[in-house]
């Protein structure tokens, strides 16, 4: 059926569930797991009345979140490794979320996308968008979206 999966997480306990359902699915086909999460850059304001932001703070920050990020992936890799599926962690910086979604499973042979949607509707998903979505329209790999 599967034989490699990429689970895409943000650490939010949505994701957590996507998490669960791709460690499963992994163990019942005996698949790889990947587990991914994007790291977005800090982000800077270029309008009147914004704050200026020291270059080193920033990467301190960006710094942060990839460790943050890599703990994240790290703790899903080993929780996968527990339950007899072999799993490796994987992180990247993107302001794209979907794009590095995308590219981590063409990169890495994934011939499966699980993650979570939050089912955002009406204006909050047209301000905020849907990564989800975003990777249901342009991935080429079979995605498995949980709720």
């Amino acid at each position: 059926m599967y034989t490699r999966i990429l689970v895409a997480t943000d650490g939010s306990d949505l994701s957590q569930k996507a998490v669960a359902t791709a460690i499963d699915l992994a163990a019942a086909c005996k698949a790889e797991l990947v587990a991914f999460q994007a790291v977005p850059p800090y982000p800077i304001s270029y309008f009147e009345g914004g704050i200026a932001i020291d270059g080193a703070e920033v990467e301190r920050i960006e710094s942060l979140w990839t460790e943050s990020a890599m703990v994240n992936v790290r703790a899903i890799a080993k929780t996968a490794s527990d339950k007899g599926v072999k799993a490796q962690a994987l992180t990247k910086r993107s302001d794209v979320v979907s794009n590095a979604v995308i590219a981590a499973a063409k990169d890495h042979h994934c011939d499966l996308i699980v993650m979570a949607s939050h089912g955002r509707r009406g204006l909050s998903r047209l301000l905020l968008g849907s990564e989800t979505q975003q990777v249901l329209t342009h991935a080429s790999t079979a995605v498995l979206v949980v709720r």
